[in-house]
Protein backbone atom coordinates (compact mmCIF):
# COMPACT_ATOMS: atom_id res chain seq x y z
CA UNK A 1 0.00 0.00 0.00
CA UNK A 2 1.32 3.88 -0.94
CA UNK A 3 0.81 5.03 2.44
CA UNK A 4 3.03 6.73 5.00
CA UNK A 5 4.31 3.86 7.85
CA UNK A 6 4.60 4.31 10.93
CA UNK A 7 7.88 4.23 12.42
CA UNK A 8 6.97 2.04 15.11
CA UNK A 9 5.44 -0.64 12.65
CA UNK A 10 6.22 -4.24 13.04
CA UNK A 11 7.56 -3.65 16.65
CA UNK A 12 5.98 -4.47 20.02
CA UNK A 13 3.19 -2.41 21.01
CA UNK A 14 4.10 0.11 23.89
CA UNK A 15 1.80 0.45 26.97
CA UNK A 16 0.48 3.23 26.46
CA UNK A 17 -0.87 2.01 22.62
CA UNK A 18 -2.93 -0.41 24.68
CA UNK A 19 -6.61 -0.44 25.10
CA UNK A 20 -7.78 0.29 28.60
CA UNK A 21 -10.61 -2.52 28.51
CA UNK A 22 -12.41 -1.65 31.76
CA UNK A 23 -13.22 1.59 29.93
CA UNK A 24 -13.84 0.62 26.84
CA UNK A 25 -16.54 -1.96 28.55
CA UNK A 26 -17.79 1.04 30.92
CA UNK A 27 -18.20 2.72 27.62
CA UNK A 28 -20.21 0.29 26.05
CA UNK A 29 -22.80 -0.11 28.73
CA UNK A 30 -22.89 3.98 29.92
CA UNK A 31 -22.49 5.23 26.18
CA UNK A 32 -26.41 6.23 24.62
CA UNK A 33 -25.88 6.71 20.81
CA UNK A 34 -27.31 9.95 19.02
CA UNK A 35 -29.22 8.56 15.89
CA UNK A 36 -28.81 11.76 14.51
CA UNK A 37 -25.26 11.70 14.32
CA UNK A 38 -24.63 9.46 10.90
CA UNK A 39 -21.54 7.81 12.79
CA UNK A 40 -23.60 6.88 16.04
CA UNK A 41 -26.36 5.05 14.13
CA UNK A 42 -26.35 1.64 12.86
CA UNK A 43 -24.66 0.73 9.56
CA UNK A 44 -24.12 -2.15 7.76
CA UNK A 45 -20.96 -2.01 5.44
CA UNK A 46 -19.39 -5.57 3.75
CA UNK A 47 -19.39 -7.04 6.64
CA UNK A 48 -21.89 -6.01 9.56
CA UNK A 49 -22.36 -3.34 11.80
CA UNK A 50 -18.60 -2.15 13.61
CA UNK A 51 -17.69 0.56 15.59
CA UNK A 52 -16.23 0.94 19.11
CA UNK A 53 -18.20 2.00 22.70
CA UNK A 54 -15.61 4.75 23.23
CA UNK A 55 -16.67 6.29 19.79
CA UNK A 56 -20.58 5.33 20.96
CA UNK A 57 -20.88 3.68 17.80
CA UNK A 58 -21.00 0.23 19.15
CA UNK A 59 -22.85 0.02 22.64
CA UNK A 60 -25.24 -1.50 24.10
CA UNK A 61 -28.21 -0.28 22.49
CA UNK A 62 -26.61 -1.20 19.38
CA UNK A 63 -26.98 -4.58 19.98
CA UNK A 64 -30.41 -4.99 21.43
CA UNK A 65 -31.67 -2.72 18.22
CA UNK A 66 -30.04 -5.07 15.90
CA UNK A 67 -30.90 -8.16 17.90
CA UNK A 68 -34.52 -7.43 17.69
CA UNK A 69 -34.45 -6.06 14.17
CA UNK A 70 -33.06 -9.26 13.29
CA UNK A 71 -35.73 -11.50 15.46
CA UNK A 72 -38.25 -9.49 13.95
CA UNK A 73 -36.85 -10.15 10.14
CA UNK A 74 -37.03 -14.07 11.43
CA UNK A 75 -40.53 -13.87 12.06
CA UNK A 76 -41.38 -12.12 9.15
CA UNK A 77 -39.51 -14.48 6.43
CA UNK A 78 -40.62 -17.52 8.68
CA UNK A 79 -36.86 -18.47 9.72
CA UNK A 80 -38.27 -20.33 12.86
CA UNK A 81 -34.70 -23.05 13.09
CA UNK A 82 -31.82 -22.59 15.37
CA UNK A 83 -29.73 -19.70 15.36
CA UNK A 84 -26.01 -20.39 15.90
CA UNK A 85 -24.40 -17.42 17.56
CA UNK A 86 -21.03 -16.94 17.71
CA UNK A 87 -18.05 -14.73 18.99
CA UNK A 88 -14.43 -13.58 18.90
CA UNK A 89 -11.93 -12.67 21.57
CA UNK A 90 -12.25 -8.68 21.10
CA UNK A 91 -13.36 -7.39 24.59
CA UNK A 92 -16.77 -6.05 23.39
CA UNK A 93 -17.84 -9.49 21.77
CA UNK A 94 -18.53 -11.48 25.40
CA UNK A 95 -20.29 -7.79 26.53
CA UNK A 96 -22.65 -7.53 22.94
CA UNK A 97 -23.01 -11.65 23.22
CA UNK A 98 -24.94 -11.03 26.77
CA UNK A 99 -26.72 -8.62 24.93
CA UNK A 100 -28.24 -10.41 21.96
CA UNK A 101 -29.00 -13.36 23.96
CA UNK A 102 -31.13 -11.43 26.23
CA UNK A 103 -32.66 -9.98 22.87
CA UNK A 104 -33.10 -13.35 21.45
CA UNK A 105 -34.51 -15.23 23.95
CA UNK A 106 -36.74 -12.89 25.18
CA UNK A 107 -38.48 -13.42 21.43
CA UNK A 108 -38.13 -17.52 21.56
CA UNK A 109 -35.19 -17.79 19.19
CA UNK A 110 -33.74 -21.04 19.72
CA UNK A 111 -30.67 -20.09 20.15
CA UNK A 112 -27.30 -22.54 19.89
CA UNK A 113 -24.24 -21.06 22.10
CA UNK A 114 -20.91 -22.66 21.97
CA UNK A 115 -20.12 -25.49 24.10
CA UNK A 116 -18.33 -24.63 27.43
CA UNK A 117 -18.62 -20.87 26.56
CA UNK A 118 -16.00 -21.38 23.78
CA UNK A 119 -14.76 -18.66 20.99
CA UNK A 120 -16.22 -19.82 17.72
CA UNK A 121 -14.52 -18.58 14.28
CA UNK A 122 -16.87 -17.36 11.67
CA UNK A 123 -16.32 -20.67 9.65
CA UNK A 124 -17.57 -23.04 12.13
CA UNK A 125 -20.33 -20.88 12.68
CA UNK A 126 -21.27 -20.93 8.53
CA UNK A 127 -20.36 -24.37 8.46
CA UNK A 128 -23.32 -25.00 11.30
CA UNK A 129 -25.47 -23.47 9.53
CA UNK A 130 -25.35 -25.30 6.34
CA UNK A 131 -24.64 -28.97 7.89
CA UNK A 132 -27.91 -28.15 10.41
CA UNK A 133 -29.75 -27.04 6.90
CA UNK A 134 -28.56 -29.80 4.46
CA UNK A 135 -31.75 -31.32 3.49
CA UNK A 136 -34.20 -29.40 4.88
CA UNK A 137 -36.68 -27.04 3.41
CA UNK A 138 -38.22 -25.57 6.77
CA UNK A 139 -37.42 -24.60 10.26
CA UNK A 140 -33.62 -23.32 8.60
CA UNK A 141 -31.30 -22.29 10.69
CA UNK A 142 -29.38 -18.79 10.37
CA UNK A 143 -26.62 -17.37 12.53
CA UNK A 144 -24.91 -14.37 14.32
CA UNK A 145 -21.13 -13.81 14.20
CA UNK A 146 -20.18 -11.00 17.45
CA UNK A 147 -16.83 -9.80 15.61
CA UNK A 148 -15.26 -7.18 14.01
CA UNK A 149 -12.50 -9.02 12.17
CA UNK A 150 -9.37 -7.98 12.17
CA UNK A 151 -10.22 -4.57 13.23
CA UNK A 152 -8.41 -2.86 16.37
CA UNK A 153 -8.63 -4.12 20.04
CA UNK A 154 -11.18 -0.98 20.63
CA UNK A 155 -13.55 -2.10 18.04
CA UNK A 156 -16.37 -4.50 17.96
CA UNK A 157 -18.74 -5.73 15.21
CA UNK A 158 -21.82 -8.14 14.75
CA UNK A 159 -22.72 -9.53 11.58
CA UNK A 160 -25.76 -11.65 10.24
CA UNK A 161 -25.60 -14.79 8.25
CA UNK A 162 -29.23 -15.93 6.87
CA UNK A 163 -30.37 -19.71 6.16
CA UNK A 164 -27.86 -19.55 3.71
CA UNK A 165 -24.77 -19.56 5.61
CA UNK A 166 -23.27 -16.51 4.00
CA UNK A 167 -23.31 -12.65 4.37
CA UNK A 168 -26.64 -11.36 4.28
CA UNK A 169 -26.99 -9.72 1.13
CA UNK A 170 -27.83 -5.76 0.84
CA UNK A 171 -31.69 -6.49 0.82
CA UNK A 172 -31.42 -8.07 4.22
CA UNK A 173 -29.27 -5.64 5.80
CA UNK A 174 -30.61 -2.45 4.83
CA UNK A 175 -34.02 -4.02 6.52
CA UNK A 176 -32.52 -4.71 9.32
CA UNK A 177 -30.20 -1.69 9.38
CA UNK A 178 -33.58 0.60 9.47
CA UNK A 179 -35.46 -1.36 11.53
CA UNK A 180 -32.73 -1.29 14.17
CA UNK A 181 -32.56 2.67 13.95
CA UNK A 182 -36.10 2.93 13.83
CA UNK A 183 -35.53 1.28 17.41
CA UNK A 184 -32.56 3.31 18.72
CA UNK A 185 -34.86 6.70 17.35
CA UNK A 186 -37.88 5.37 19.79
CA UNK A 187 -35.31 4.69 22.89
CA UNK A 188 -35.98 1.14 22.14
CA UNK A 189 -39.43 1.09 22.69
CA UNK A 190 -40.38 -2.52 21.21
CA UNK A 191 -37.20 -4.24 21.93
CA UNK A 192 -37.97 -7.46 24.48
CA UNK A 193 -35.50 -8.35 27.19
CA UNK A 194 -35.33 -10.97 29.55
CA UNK A 195 -32.42 -10.83 32.09
CA UNK A 196 -28.98 -12.41 31.58
CA UNK A 197 -29.35 -15.58 34.08
CA UNK A 198 -32.87 -16.04 32.64
CA UNK A 199 -32.05 -15.90 28.76
CA UNK A 200 -29.52 -18.24 29.50
CA UNK A 201 -31.46 -20.70 31.35
CA UNK A 202 -34.41 -20.41 29.10
CA UNK A 203 -35.95 -23.58 27.41
CA UNK A 204 -34.44 -22.35 23.73
CA UNK A 205 -31.19 -21.45 24.56
CA UNK A 206 -29.13 -24.84 23.66
CA UNK A 207 -25.36 -25.48 23.45
CA UNK A 208 -23.73 -26.75 20.63
CA UNK A 209 -20.29 -28.23 19.94
CA UNK A 210 -19.09 -26.14 17.24
CA UNK A 211 -15.41 -27.07 18.02
CA UNK A 212 -15.56 -30.95 17.57
CA UNK A 213 -18.32 -30.63 14.63
CA UNK A 214 -15.85 -28.41 12.43
CA UNK A 215 -12.46 -30.25 13.03
CA UNK A 216 -14.27 -33.72 12.38
CA UNK A 217 -15.40 -32.45 9.85
CA UNK A 218 -12.10 -31.17 8.29
CA UNK A 219 -11.46 -34.52 6.38
CA UNK A 220 -14.21 -33.59 4.55
CA UNK A 221 -12.46 -30.58 2.62
CA UNK A 222 -8.80 -31.42 3.23
CA UNK A 223 -6.54 -34.55 2.15
CA UNK A 224 -5.87 -34.70 6.04
CA UNK A 225 -3.25 -37.77 5.48
CA UNK A 226 -1.31 -35.96 3.42
CA UNK A 227 -0.61 -33.04 5.82
CA UNK A 228 0.10 -35.81 8.68
CA UNK A 229 2.80 -37.38 6.24
CA UNK A 230 4.40 -33.63 5.40
CA UNK A 231 7.83 -33.66 5.79
CA UNK A 232 8.25 -30.08 6.77
CA UNK A 233 7.36 -28.52 10.52
CA UNK A 234 4.55 -26.24 10.87
CA UNK A 235 4.22 -23.69 12.74
CA UNK A 236 0.20 -21.67 13.36
CA UNK A 237 -0.53 -18.89 15.54
CA UNK A 238 -4.10 -17.77 15.96
CA UNK A 239 -3.28 -14.06 17.05
CA UNK A 240 -5.22 -14.45 19.81
CA UNK A 241 -8.71 -15.22 18.18
CA UNK A 242 -11.43 -17.22 18.16
CA UNK A 243 -9.64 -19.98 16.81
CA UNK A 244 -7.35 -20.57 19.82
CA UNK A 245 -8.25 -24.05 20.86
CA UNK A 246 -9.43 -25.32 17.40
CA UNK A 247 -5.61 -25.27 16.41
CA UNK A 248 -4.63 -28.04 19.42
CA UNK A 249 -7.74 -29.79 18.24
CA UNK A 250 -7.03 -29.80 14.64
CA UNK A 251 -3.47 -31.51 15.91
CA UNK A 252 -4.59 -33.84 18.26
CA UNK A 253 -7.60 -35.24 16.45
CA UNK A 254 -5.60 -35.85 13.30
CA UNK A 255 -2.31 -36.36 14.77
CA UNK A 256 -0.06 -33.78 12.84
CA UNK A 257 2.79 -34.47 14.75
CA UNK A 258 4.75 -31.58 12.78
CA UNK A 259 2.62 -28.77 13.32
CA UNK A 260 3.25 -26.53 16.15
CA UNK A 261 0.86 -24.09 17.61
CA UNK A 262 2.88 -21.27 18.74
CA UNK A 263 0.59 -19.68 21.20
CA UNK A 264 -2.79 -20.03 22.71
CA UNK A 265 -2.60 -16.70 24.51
CA UNK A 266 -5.64 -14.66 24.87
CA UNK A 267 -5.83 -11.17 25.56
CA UNK A 268 -8.36 -8.40 24.89
CA UNK A 269 -5.44 -5.98 24.57
CA UNK A 270 -3.98 -8.45 21.92
CA UNK A 271 -0.48 -6.86 23.50
CA UNK A 272 1.05 -9.77 21.84
CA UNK A 273 0.91 -8.25 18.71
CA UNK A 274 3.43 -6.30 16.05
CA UNK A 275 1.91 -2.95 15.49
CA UNK A 276 0.80 -2.55 11.60
CA UNK A 277 1.70 -0.02 9.26
CA UNK A 278 -0.05 3.18 10.89
CA UNK A 279 1.19 2.09 14.40
CA UNK A 280 -1.84 0.48 15.43
CA UNK A 281 -2.58 -2.61 16.55
CA UNK A 282 -4.60 -4.47 14.05
CA UNK A 283 -4.74 -8.39 13.79
CA UNK A 284 -4.53 -8.60 9.76
CA UNK A 285 -2.18 -11.45 8.89
CA UNK A 286 -1.90 -10.30 5.86
CA UNK A 287 0.22 -7.49 6.56
CA UNK A 288 4.08 -7.95 6.44
CA UNK A 289 3.99 -5.53 10.12
CA UNK A 290 1.33 -7.44 11.68
CA UNK A 291 2.85 -10.70 10.96
CA UNK A 292 6.55 -9.44 11.97
CA UNK A 293 6.98 -11.95 14.34
CA UNK A 294 5.84 -15.13 12.72
CA UNK A 295 7.78 -13.62 9.35
CA UNK A 296 11.03 -14.62 11.41
CA UNK A 297 9.83 -17.60 12.17
CA UNK A 298 10.38 -18.43 8.45
CA UNK A 299 13.88 -20.68 9.06
CA UNK A 300 12.39 -22.42 11.38
CA UNK A 301 9.47 -23.77 9.88
CA UNK A 302 9.05 -24.86 6.01
CA UNK A 303 5.41 -23.20 6.25
CA UNK A 304 4.31 -21.37 9.37
CA UNK A 305 0.51 -19.21 9.05
CA UNK A 306 -1.53 -17.05 11.07
CA UNK A 307 -5.48 -16.61 11.10
CA UNK A 308 -7.22 -12.92 12.15
CA UNK A 309 -9.36 -12.79 15.20
CA UNK A 310 -12.47 -14.40 13.83
CA UNK A 311 -10.49 -16.81 11.69
CA UNK A 312 -11.78 -15.98 8.23
CA UNK A 313 -8.31 -14.56 7.03
CA UNK A 314 -5.51 -16.30 6.08
CA UNK A 315 -1.84 -15.56 6.24
CA UNK A 316 1.16 -17.67 4.74
CA UNK A 317 4.64 -17.49 5.19
CA UNK A 318 7.07 -19.81 3.52
CA UNK A 319 10.69 -20.12 3.94
CA UNK A 320 10.90 -19.95 0.29
CA UNK A 321 9.21 -16.15 -0.04
CA UNK A 322 8.42 -15.45 3.14
CA UNK A 323 4.85 -13.60 3.93
CA UNK A 324 2.92 -14.48 0.22
CA UNK A 325 0.77 -11.61 -1.27
CA UNK A 326 -2.69 -12.72 -0.64
CA UNK A 327 -3.38 -12.90 -4.46
CA UNK A 328 -0.02 -14.60 -4.93
CA UNK A 329 -1.84 -17.40 -2.34
CA UNK A 330 -5.50 -17.51 -4.01
CA UNK A 331 -3.71 -17.98 -7.56
CA UNK A 332 -2.04 -21.07 -5.82
CA UNK A 333 -4.72 -22.52 -4.12
CA UNK A 334 -7.06 -21.82 -7.14
CA UNK A 335 -3.85 -23.84 -9.51
CA UNK A 336 -3.77 -26.63 -7.10
CA UNK A 337 -7.32 -27.48 -6.15
CA UNK A 338 -8.71 -28.06 -9.85
CA UNK A 339 -6.17 -29.78 -10.64
CA UNK A 340 -6.40 -32.57 -7.29
CA UNK A 341 -9.63 -32.25 -6.73
CA UNK A 342 -11.03 -35.11 -9.18
CA UNK A 343 -14.31 -34.95 -7.80
CA UNK A 344 -15.45 -31.48 -8.43
CA UNK A 345 -17.99 -30.94 -11.51
CA UNK A 346 -16.16 -30.09 -14.86
CA UNK A 347 -18.08 -26.72 -15.05
CA UNK A 348 -17.28 -25.51 -11.33
CA UNK A 349 -15.86 -22.20 -12.10
CA UNK A 350 -13.24 -19.70 -10.17
CA UNK A 351 -14.69 -17.15 -8.45
CA UNK A 352 -12.43 -13.81 -7.56
CA UNK A 353 -13.67 -10.19 -6.80
CA UNK A 354 -12.82 -7.37 -9.43
CA UNK A 355 -9.64 -6.27 -7.19
CA UNK A 356 -8.40 -9.75 -7.37
CA UNK A 357 -5.19 -9.84 -9.17
CA UNK A 358 -4.99 -10.82 -13.39
CA UNK A 359 -3.44 -13.73 -12.43
CA UNK A 360 -5.95 -15.62 -11.04
CA UNK A 361 -7.77 -15.19 -14.50
CA UNK A 362 -4.38 -16.54 -16.29
CA UNK A 363 -4.51 -19.57 -13.79
CA UNK A 364 -8.15 -19.96 -14.32
CA UNK A 365 -7.46 -19.86 -18.67
CA UNK A 366 -4.84 -22.23 -18.56
CA UNK A 367 -6.88 -24.55 -16.34
CA UNK A 368 -10.07 -24.27 -19.35
CA UNK A 369 -11.92 -23.01 -16.11
CA UNK A 370 -15.06 -20.69 -16.02
CA UNK A 371 -13.88 -17.04 -14.44
CA UNK A 372 -16.47 -15.68 -11.86
CA UNK A 373 -15.73 -11.61 -11.32
CA UNK A 374 -17.87 -10.32 -8.98
CA UNK A 375 -17.78 -7.28 -6.45
CA UNK A 376 -15.87 -6.76 -3.61
CA UNK A 377 -18.20 -8.54 -0.78
CA UNK A 378 -18.10 -12.46 -0.10
CA UNK A 379 -21.60 -12.80 -0.12
CA UNK A 380 -21.44 -12.48 -3.74
CA UNK A 381 -19.98 -16.05 -4.13
CA UNK A 382 -22.21 -17.67 -2.07
CA UNK A 383 -24.92 -18.91 -4.73
CA UNK A 384 -22.53 -20.47 -6.41
CA UNK A 385 -20.99 -22.61 -3.57
CA UNK A 386 -24.22 -23.36 -2.22
CA UNK A 387 -24.55 -25.10 -5.55
CA UNK A 388 -21.61 -25.90 -6.34
CA UNK A 389 -21.28 -23.85 -9.94
CA UNK A 390 -18.78 -22.54 -7.91
CA UNK A 391 -15.38 -24.68 -6.70
CA UNK A 392 -13.79 -21.32 -4.92
CA UNK A 393 -14.33 -17.84 -3.97
CA UNK A 394 -11.36 -15.98 -3.33
CA UNK A 395 -11.11 -12.31 -2.51
CA UNK A 396 -7.93 -9.80 -2.28
CA UNK A 397 -7.78 -9.36 1.49
CA UNK A 398 -7.31 -12.79 2.03
CA UNK A 399 -10.30 -14.36 2.41
CA UNK A 400 -11.54 -17.40 0.45
CA UNK A 401 -12.89 -20.73 0.82
CA UNK A 402 -14.09 -23.93 -1.43
CA UNK A 403 -15.95 -26.95 -1.80
CA UNK A 404 -15.64 -30.03 0.18
CA UNK A 405 -13.37 -32.82 -1.80
CA UNK A 406 -16.87 -34.25 -2.60
CA UNK A 407 -17.94 -31.16 -4.75
CA UNK A 408 -20.66 -30.24 -2.14
CA UNK A 409 -20.89 -26.81 -0.12
CA UNK A 410 -18.43 -26.69 2.51
CA UNK A 411 -18.76 -22.82 3.86
CA UNK A 412 -20.59 -19.91 2.16
CA UNK A 413 -18.19 -17.60 4.56
CA UNK A 414 -14.71 -17.40 4.52
CA UNK A 415 -12.65 -19.52 6.06
CA UNK A 416 -9.51 -19.15 7.46
CA UNK A 417 -8.47 -22.42 9.05
CA UNK A 418 -8.83 -24.22 5.45
CA UNK A 419 -6.77 -22.23 3.23
CA UNK A 420 -4.07 -21.88 5.96
CA UNK A 421 -3.87 -25.81 5.92
CA UNK A 422 -4.21 -26.47 2.93
CA UNK A 423 -0.68 -24.94 2.07
CA UNK A 424 0.47 -27.94 3.86
CA UNK A 425 -1.46 -30.11 1.55
CA UNK A 426 -0.19 -28.60 -0.85
CA UNK A 427 3.46 -28.85 0.17
CA UNK A 428 2.90 -32.73 0.78
CA UNK A 429 1.13 -33.54 -2.59
CA UNK A 430 3.58 -31.74 -4.83
CA UNK A 431 6.93 -31.47 -2.68
CA UNK A 432 7.16 -27.66 -3.18
CA UNK A 433 5.40 -24.95 -0.83
CA UNK A 434 2.74 -22.44 -2.21
CA UNK A 435 5.84 -19.49 -2.70
CA UNK A 436 7.78 -22.26 -4.53
CA UNK A 437 4.61 -23.02 -6.42
CA UNK A 438 3.61 -19.52 -7.08
CA UNK A 439 7.32 -18.63 -8.87
CA UNK A 440 6.58 -21.57 -11.36
CA UNK A 441 3.54 -19.47 -11.91
CA UNK A 442 4.88 -16.60 -12.63
CA UNK A 443 7.77 -18.22 -14.56
CA UNK A 444 4.68 -19.51 -17.25
CA UNK A 445 1.72 -16.83 -16.89
CA UNK A 446 4.10 -13.87 -16.29
CA UNK A 447 5.34 -11.78 -12.75
CA UNK A 448 2.58 -9.35 -11.16
CA UNK A 449 3.56 -6.37 -9.27
CA UNK A 450 0.54 -4.55 -7.32
CA UNK A 451 -0.10 -1.83 -4.83
CA UNK A 452 -3.19 0.19 -3.73
CA UNK A 453 -3.13 3.69 -2.88
CA UNK A 454 -6.03 5.20 -0.04
CA UNK A 455 -6.68 8.67 0.23
CA UNK A 456 -9.21 10.45 2.00
CA UNK A 457 -12.63 11.46 0.58
CA UNK A 458 -15.86 13.12 1.94
CA UNK A 459 -19.09 10.96 2.03
CA UNK A 460 -20.30 13.37 -1.45
CA UNK A 461 -16.92 12.76 -3.09
CA UNK A 462 -17.39 9.13 -2.31
CA UNK A 463 -20.60 8.92 -3.90
CA UNK A 464 -18.94 10.69 -7.17
CA UNK A 465 -16.89 8.45 -7.21
CA UNK A 466 -19.26 5.05 -6.21
CA UNK A 467 -21.15 6.27 -9.15
CA UNK A 468 -17.99 6.80 -12.57
CA UNK A 469 -19.05 5.58 -15.57
CA UNK A 470 -16.97 4.12 -18.72
CA UNK A 471 -18.33 7.40 -20.38
CA UNK A 472 -16.30 9.50 -18.40
CA UNK A 473 -12.96 7.33 -18.94
CA UNK A 474 -12.23 9.00 -22.35
CA UNK A 475 -9.20 7.74 -22.97
CA UNK A 476 -8.20 4.83 -25.48
CA UNK A 477 -5.10 4.14 -23.62
CA UNK A 478 -3.67 3.56 -20.03
CA UNK A 479 0.28 3.78 -19.31
CA UNK A 480 1.03 2.68 -23.02
CA UNK A 481 -1.76 0.34 -23.61
CA UNK A 482 -4.23 -0.47 -25.49
CA UNK A 483 -7.13 -0.30 -23.31
CA UNK A 484 -9.39 -3.37 -23.59
CA UNK A 485 -12.27 -2.79 -21.28
CA UNK A 486 -14.23 0.02 -19.38
CA UNK A 487 -16.32 -1.55 -16.28
CA UNK A 488 -18.45 -0.66 -13.86
CA UNK A 489 -20.47 -3.75 -13.16
CA UNK A 490 -18.79 -6.64 -12.83
CA UNK A 491 -18.61 -9.33 -15.65
CA UNK A 492 -19.57 -12.68 -14.15
CA UNK A 493 -22.92 -11.32 -12.44
CA UNK A 494 -23.62 -7.44 -13.61
CA UNK A 495 -23.63 -5.98 -10.72
CA UNK A 496 -22.67 -2.48 -9.41
CA UNK A 497 -18.90 -2.84 -9.05
CA UNK A 498 -19.14 0.39 -6.60
CA UNK A 499 -16.97 2.45 -8.88
CA UNK A 500 -14.80 1.45 -12.14
CA UNK A 501 -11.98 -0.67 -13.64
CA UNK A 502 -9.66 -0.08 -16.70
CA UNK A 503 -8.53 -3.25 -17.99
CA UNK A 504 -5.31 -3.85 -20.62
CA UNK A 505 -3.44 -6.69 -21.82
CA UNK A 506 -0.97 -6.69 -19.06
CA UNK A 507 -1.98 -4.39 -16.45
CA UNK A 508 -5.44 -2.68 -14.46
CA UNK A 509 -6.46 -0.14 -12.10
CA UNK A 510 -10.11 -0.11 -10.15
CA UNK A 511 -10.61 2.77 -8.35
CA UNK A 512 -13.53 2.61 -5.57
CA UNK A 513 -15.50 4.20 -2.29
CA UNK A 514 -14.55 2.19 0.83
CA UNK A 515 -17.47 0.75 2.23
CA UNK A 516 -16.51 1.45 5.97
CA UNK A 517 -14.17 4.64 6.01
CA UNK A 518 -13.84 7.55 4.60
CA UNK A 519 -11.62 7.02 1.91
CA UNK A 520 -11.32 5.59 -1.60
CA UNK A 521 -9.16 2.87 -2.65
CA UNK A 522 -7.06 2.52 -5.84
CA UNK A 523 -5.74 -0.95 -6.55
CA UNK A 524 -3.15 -1.33 -10.02
CA UNK A 525 -1.79 -4.18 -10.79
CA UNK A 526 0.67 -4.51 -14.05
CA UNK A 527 2.58 -7.72 -15.45
CA UNK A 528 5.51 -5.58 -17.19
CA UNK A 529 7.03 -4.39 -14.02
CA UNK A 530 6.91 -1.51 -11.20
CA UNK A 531 8.07 1.23 -13.89
CA UNK A 532 4.36 0.32 -15.42
CA UNK A 533 2.54 0.32 -12.45
CA UNK A 534 3.60 3.57 -11.13
CA UNK A 535 2.23 4.80 -14.76
CA UNK A 536 -1.26 2.82 -14.27
CA UNK A 537 -1.56 4.60 -10.63
CA UNK A 538 -0.51 8.11 -11.76
CA UNK A 539 -2.88 8.12 -14.83
CA UNK A 540 -5.80 6.08 -12.51
CA UNK A 541 -5.29 8.69 -10.04
CA UNK A 542 -5.86 12.04 -12.51
CA UNK A 543 -9.04 10.06 -13.32
CA UNK A 544 -10.56 9.94 -10.33
CA UNK A 545 -9.40 13.41 -8.93
CA UNK A 546 -11.16 14.74 -12.18
CA UNK A 547 -13.92 12.69 -11.26
CA UNK A 548 -13.93 14.11 -7.99
CA UNK A 549 -13.49 17.98 -8.89
CA UNK A 550 -16.68 17.33 -11.65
Amino acid sequence: MSQKTNPLAGQPAPLDLLVNVPRLVSAYYAGRPDPSVPSQRVAFGTSGHRGSSFDNAFNEWHVLAMSQAIADYRRQKGIDGPLFLGIDTHALSTPAFNSAVEVLAANGVELMLSKDDEYTPTPAVSHAILVYNRGRTAGLADGIVITPSHNPPESGGFKYNPPNGGPAGTDITSAVEAAANAFLAADLKGVKRLPLAQALHAPTTHRHDYLNTYVEDLAQVLDMDAIRGVQIDLGVDPLGGAGVRYWPAITERYKLGRLNVLSQEVDPTFRFMSLDWDGRIRMDPSSPDAMHKLIGLRERFGIAFACDTDHDRHGIVTRSAGLLPPNNYLAVMVDYLFTHRPQWAAHAAVGKTVVSSQMIDRVAARLGRTLYEVPVGFKWFVDGLVDSSLGFGGEESAGATFLRRDGSVWTTDKDGIVPALLSAEIAARTGRDPGERFAELAQALGQPVANRVDAAATVEQKKKLSSLSPQQVQSTELAGEKIQNVLSHAPGNGAAIGGVKVVTENGWFAARPSGTENIYKIYGESFLGAEHLGHILEEAQQLVDKALAG
